[in-house]
Parts: structure tokens; C-alpha cells; sequence
């Protein structure tokens, strides 16, 4: 179990009714020293907990179960700049959002890109992709529907999320088990104030630095930004963003968007004027950005998902 270290006092702490380890044994292609997986208490203005994976070593999902299951199921990938990842804020919170419309929620805890794993860049990427296969394997145990999955990434979540839309068929790894063979698209994709890009001038400097380093060439550029690997058989795409944001330049919403014009993927775009970076549900009661998760909902139902 990982450590904890900071802990809050007061606030109420949301947790999962169950976790599930992502691979069978250890997480494939482990540095010869693996670092000290942690949890981060972290202080905000809210009075909430907020907790950080840091240097995640064993990935896995946090399973929300819903008192009246709808059938459809979502994968949140929460953000963390690459850096580490966000439990609360972007994951458990979102959960039990989304678990009171019905949904199956699935949160990620996934491993970094820079902390020598045999996958390097693509090592979320690899964990992204166990997870949507062992949902799907998961289906009838869990009571959802195999083919109505969603997956929804928040900042470098995003990117994790976006990749996983238009990456879902790249071998990262041998398969493990009969796990592996079954198909890792998502149904739908939902990417919040997403990392797209990682070009000059709009890329996020801290997620492209743990992606592929400080001074990457223009192969690693183009192979990590999603704007270049657009496909036709994407799933649908819904983009939140807003314009102010001071971390990810609205520029990644609107180049991914483009691309997806481009190649004739559905998209919906929604962009905000104020909001910011890395809301999440908090701070926006009262606020048009209390708006986004009833949007994405009427979206999914709109693309055949169940009626909340």
C-alpha cells in the first residue's frame, strides 16, 4: 500500500467501494529500482481532500458502483501534469457525480512517463488501455454494457484520454491474458481543458517535459501531440475548455477540434470565458461552468447512451 503523508483533518473523504488491481502481478516493464509509491495531501480553498498519487507503482482502478445502474459505464483519468496523479479532485469526486446518474465509474491511477518504465512516453498509455480492456471484462460481472463505455480525462488525463481514443490499437505490449484481446476503444471520450499538444507555442511545459524530456526532436513532438494523430475511426469527441486558462492554452482545444473536423470525426466543442485550469466539480456553483457535467450527459444520450 502506498504511504500517506500530510493528512487532512475534517473534511469528509470519498472513497471507492472497491479497487482493482490493472495487471496480474507486477505492472510489465519495471525499472530495476522502482520509487516509493505516496499519497499527497494537498491544501486548497475549499476545505475538500485533496489527495496526489505520487510515483505510482502498482495502477489501478477505484470502482464506484451506482444505486441504480443505467448499463453504461465510465473510465475517469484524472491530471496531474505527468507529474503525478490527482485522486480527488479530478477522480473520487467526478465518481460519485457521475455514480448518482447511474454510471459505473472506473477512476485510473496510472504510472508516469518519466520514472523508467520499459514503455517510457507510452507507459499511461499502456495502463489507459489495460483499463478500458478489463472493463470490458469485467461487463457482465459488473452488470454494464461492453459497448457503452466512455472514457473522460481531465488536463494531462486528457491527453491520457485522447490518446486512448486515437491510440486504442497500438501494441505497447505482449499480451498478458485473454484480457489483452479485447478491444480498447472507447465509446465515447470526453476530454476536459485537455493537454493536446505538444508543440511550441501552446504545449503545457511540465507535461511535455515528463513526456518526452526537455528538448524533444520533431518525431517525438509529432508522435505525442494528438492533433497529429487524428484518425477517422476516432470515437466521438466532446472538448470542454475555457479560454482564460492560464496552464493549458485554450490553442490545444481548438487544434484538436480542427483536426477532428478535418478528418470527419464527430466533435462538440464547448468553450467557456472564464474557469480557468483544473476546476473539476469545485468552485463553480453559481457559475455557467456548473453546466458541464448535465452537458456531457445530454451528449452521451444523444450518441445512444442511457437517459440519466
Amino acid at each position: 500500500m502506498p504511504s500517506t503523508s500530510n493528512a487532512q483533518t475534517g473534511a469528509v473523504r470519498i472513497e471507492p467501494d472497491e479497487i482493482i488491481n490493472l495487471w496480474p502481478g507486477p505492472a510489465p516493464g519495471a525499472p530495476n529500482s522502482l520509487p516509493k509509491e505516496e499519497i499527497v495531501f494537498r491544501n486548497n480553498p475549499f476545505n475538500l481532500v485533496d489527495r496526489a498519487a505520487h510515483n505510482v507503482v502498482t495502477p489501478n482502478l477505484s470502482l464506484f458502483r451506482p444505486k441504480k445502474p443505467n448499463g453504461a459505464a465510465i473510465l475517469i483519468i484524472p491530471g496531474g501534469g505527468y507529474s503525478w496523479v490527482v485522486v480527488d479532485k479530478e477522480g473520487y469526486e467526478g465518481a460519485k457525480r457521475f455514480a448518482a446518474e447511474g454510471y459505473m465509474v472506473y477512476v485510473l491511477r496510472y504510472r508516469l512517463p518519466h520514472q523508467g518504465w520499459a514503455a517510457g512516453p507510452d507507459t499511461p498509455l499502456q495502463d489507459a488501455q489495460r483499463a478500458m480492456r478489463l472493463i470490458r471484462s469485467r461487463a457482465d460481472q459488473d452488470g454494464i454494457q461492453a459497448n457503452k463505455i466512455m472514457v473522460m480525462g481531465f488536463s494531462a488525463g486528457g491527453h491520457v484520454a485522447g490518446s486512448l481514443a486515437l491510440k486504442f490499437d497500438q501494441v505497447i505490449t505482449p499480451p498478458r491474458d485473454g484480457v489483452d484481446a479485447l478491444s480498447a476503444k472507447p465509446d465515447l471520450a470526453v476530454l476536459m481543458y485537455p493537454v493536446v499538444t505538444m508543440t511550441e507555442p501552446f504545449r503545457h511545459p511540465k507535461s511535455r517535459e515528463n513526456m518526452i524530456g526537455l528538448t524533444p526532436g520533431p518525431a517525438a513532438i509529432a508522435a505525442f501531440s494528438l492533433e497529429t494523430n487524428m484518425r477517422a475511426d476516432a470515437p466521438p469527441l466532446f472538448i470542454l475548455h475555457a479560454e482564460d486558462d492560464p496552464a493549458v492554452p485554450v490553442e490545444n482545444a481548438l487544434m484538436l477540434h480542427e483536426a477532428a473536423r478535418r478528418s470527419k470525426v464527430s466533435v462538440t466543442l464547448h468553450l467557456f470565458e472564464k474557469g480557468g485550469h483544473g476546476f473539476g466539480l469545485r468552485g463553480i456553483a453559481g457559475t455557467p461552468l456548473a453546466l458541464w457535467p448535465d452537458m456531457v450527459l445530454a451528449w452521451a444520450q444523444d450518441h445512444g447512451f442511457p437517459k440519466p
